[in-house]
């Protein structure tokens, strides 16, 4: 399998596809980078170094890995972090040369514009381009639950308001929807669940959640999901395997007392998942 990843690259700690590399490459995707911004770590940190990659080069890279003759051998391409407004022309353009090239390929999008504790944390016309430009051409769609918000005009906070919202999501292009940090207030208390909904049903995963804030984990949850989806073709067992391998990897970051995600340590969660965590049909 190989996956065409565009995202943001750190050269310290791991976010975009600096997180979502390795754990690909590690369950044996071969993995095309392209990167939007080059920074020397995440802007969680307040501050940060290194350029934002210009929409013509972003474009020009994938240009010239089209000419080494590769759109053809690319089964999925995934999107996260976008650095600036010119980039979501790039990428959907990018997807539709691929699927030109393999009409089997698909589109993996990381709707990224923030958290329900943050909020907004792109610039301000990211978010509409993710909802009226992007979104509408992806076959995966990955948002948080606050992001499932905004590209609905919603409020999802149940489980039932959470699927209606998914189902409009889903109205807009996609086929399949993820939705990380799931916080219904009937849940089990000290849990937090993921969602994932497509032609064949809605099952959702329920783990502990756990006293950290760590950046990158959505990039690895969403390149791990894709992967998995992209493999098997079911829903329920990808989003087993990918709550088992980010749960893992987010207990021995917080564990180590880290604030960088302990990515290359935990490589043994992507390869061999425990699967201690089942997917429930809800739908």
């Amino acid at each position: 399998m190989i996956i065409l990843s565009i995202q943001s690259a750190v050269a310290y700690g791991h976010v975009g596809n600096s997180a979502a590399v390795f754990p690909l490459q590690r369950i044996g995707v071969e993995v095309v980078p392209v990167y939007t911004v080059n920074f020397s770590n995440h802007t969680g940190y307040g501050a940060w170094r290194g350029p934002v990659i210009s929409a013509d080069d972003v474009a020009a890279v994938l240009t010239g890995i089209e000419e080494r003759g590769v759109f053809p051998r690319i089964d999925a391409i995934l999107s996260g972090y976008q650095g600036s407004a010119g980039i979501a022309a790039v990428i959907v353009d990018a997807v539709a040369r691929v699927k030109a090239a393999n009409p089997d390929a698909v589109y993996s999008c990381d709707p990224v514009m923030g958290n329900a504790r943050s909020g907004c944390f792109v610039a301000p016309e990211i978010p509409v381009l993710l909802r009226d430009v992007v979104v509408p051409v992806a076959d995966i769609i990955t948002p948080n639950q606050f992001e499932l918000g905004y590209l609905t005009g919603t409020e999802p906070d149940t489980l039932e308001s959470t699927l209606a919202s998914v189902d409009l999501a889903r109205e807009m292009g996609p086929s399949t929807v993820l939705v990380t940090s799931v916080e219904r207030p009937d849940r089990e208390g000290g849990t937090i669940e993921m969602l994932a909904v497509d032609d064949d049903g809605a099952w959702i995963v329920q783990t502990p959640l756990l006293p950290l804030k760590a950046n990158g984990s959505g990039d690895v949850t969403a390149a791990l999901f894709t992967a998995h989806l992209r493999r098997s073709g079911d829903a329920a067992d990808a989003l087993a395997r990918t709550a088992s391998s980010v749960f893992d990897l987010l207990a021995r970051t917080h564990e180590s007392g880290d604030r960088e995600l302990r990515l290359v340590e935990s490589q043994e969660f992507y390869a061999d998942p425990r699967m201690q965590f089942t997917a429930r049909q809800v739908r």
